[in-house]
């Protein structure tokens, strides 16, 4: 990057134009608002930052329109080189993953009931579903390396060719698609969000091992990639996610990227595919949701007088599912109408399987901002309990005396930051995905007019749902 050529003082400026742009949607204005999903009810103003946030997303779409797409194409091609990492302690770190895990189930039924002291639901709902995600966001796929399967199935499919005939294992129809990890992600967003008791401990246990168990079958009969890539959520979620990371490896070399970038190259999804990340979005949105008195008031619960999980097991088989179908729907029809006002026949699943990344800055801003006091707080949680796994008055790891800091998402001050954090983030997810959304539609419409005509509908479906998200952090939640 000489930055003496005239490409390159065009490259700077896309640069800072959307360094400025990002900035501007990140700024805060003067205003105190609820930060928690759980923990806060205040009743204070949030729509300078509704009407910022939206703001923010348009004009984002306003100067891509006006940017040269070639000078943008320049901008995210651009690498830094970084290392040649080897993958020889891939198996090895698998294992000792797996041996993180079976110690966890152990401690799942033989340790203590309480949730917030043994470490199963600790490590499974905080540290690796809500965290965990987040650096898969911001560091690439640690995943393939952590992953509590690999390595075992490594051990079990040398075993047993050495005892068979050496044929090949059955591929996995390709008809399946991606419908075998959206059915299990189904069943876990259920299961975390409707069950009436996913922290307990022993429940946890069978239902996380039973997993194991029935995802490793399935590798050895129809190999670990072809099983991991399109019928283990886990892993086939942290894939997805890991594209948005600003490391990239390519030819065994790690590279340094822009956020996003990797999603610009992405092949097309399949109808399944397209659906899990769907599925993604509209579950962490209805978590949410679920709790907010809006939608209590719908089926006349009573906010304040929450009745807990089990007697809105109904209600929340019903709202997740729905919530599901509404996102798709209205995500097909911005697609659909995009591409009838960019006069272009595309078929439309190719055009919905290449948009629909776009969505994964939102998911993974959602994720984030959801479970962000989740984190802070459990987090802490999990520390201690990690120190004494059976409880047993152990001190493996020197926290089992840590004092927990719940005042870190406590007072009126903890909750201006939380939710400026939050808020900032979300916002933020939206101006990357109208970014990643631009770049998609022109591999669609090579004709610059054409492609931004096609991202309008899309674009207003982001605005709203960037409204939707700063309105889900702000409304007051029961439980």
């Amino acid at each position: 990057m000489s930055g003496r050529t005239e490409g390159g003082v065009k490259d700077r400026g896309v640069g800072v134009i959307l360094a400025l742009a990002t900035t501007l949607a990140l700024l805060p204005t003067p205003a105190f608002a609820h930060a928690s999903d759980r923990g806060h009810v205040l009743l204070l103003p949030t729509g300078y930052y509704l009407v910022g946030g939206a703001f923010a997303v348009a004009v984002s779409f306003l100067v891509l329109a006006l940017l040269p797409p070639a000078a943008l194409d320049r901008f995210w091609r651009r690498r830094l080189p970084l290392l040649t990492p080897s993958d020889s302690p891939r198996s090895i770190v698998s294992l000792l993953s797996f041996a993180g895990f079976a110690i966890l189930i152990a401690a799942g039924i033989f340790g203590g009931r309480d949730p917030l002291s043994n470490p199963l639901p600790l490590v499974i709902w905080t540290l690796l579903w809500a965290g965990f995600t987040l650096f898969q966001g911001v560091f690439g796929d640690l995943w393939s390396w952590l992953s509590p399967w690999y390595g075992p199935w490594r051990v079990a499919s040398r075993l047993l060719s050495r005892r068979g005939d050496g044929r090949h294992p059955p591929r996995l129809p390709s008809w399946l698609g991606f419908w075998p990890a959206f059915v299990l992600f189904f069943a876990f967003a259920w299961f975390e969000l409707i069950d009436p008791a996913p922290d307990d401990p022993a429940r946890l246990a069978y239902a996380a091992g039973l997993y194991w168990l029935v995802s490793f079958i399935a590798m050895l009969i129809f190999d670990y990639n072809d099983w991991s890539k399109r019928g283990e959520f886990l892993t086939v979620f942290f894939s997805m996610v890991a594209r948005f990371a600003p490391l990239e490896r390519r030819e065994a070399r790690l590279s340094l990227c822009w956020p996003g970038a990797k999603l610009l190259a992405a092949e097309p999804l399949p109808l399944s595919g397209t659906a899990f990340l769907l599925l993604a979005l509209s579950s962490v949105s209805f978590d949410g949701l679920s709790k907010t008195f809006f939608w209590l008031g719908l089926f006349g619960v009573n906010p304040l007088e929450y009745p807990g999980r089990t007697a809105l097991i109904g209600i929340g088989s019903f709202g997740l599912v729905l919530s599901f179908v509404l996102l798709a729907a209205v995500f097909a029809l911005a697609v659909l109408l995009g591409q009838r006002l960019a006069g272009e026949r595309h078929l439309f699943g190719k055009a919905a399987g290449l948009l629909v990344w776009s969505i994964v800055p939102i998911a993974l801003a959602y994720h984030i901002a959801h479970y962000l006091t989740v984190l802070l707080v459990d987090g802490q949680y999990a520390l201690v309990a990690l120190s004494d796994p059976f409880a047993r008055g152990w001190n493996l790891f020197g926290t089992a005396n840590m004092m927990v800091e719940a005042g870190v998402v406590a007072g009126a001050e903890s909750a201006w930051w939380l939710w400026n954090v939050q808020a900032g983030v979300i916002i933020a997810g939206h101006v990357l995905a109208v970014l990643v959304a631009h770049g998609l539609a022109w591999r669609l419409h090579p004709q610059p007019s054409r492609a931004t005509l096609s991202q309008l509908p899309l674009t207003l479906l982001m605005i709203a749902y960037t409204i939707f998200g700063l309105w889900l952090l702000a409304t007051p939640t029961a439980g």
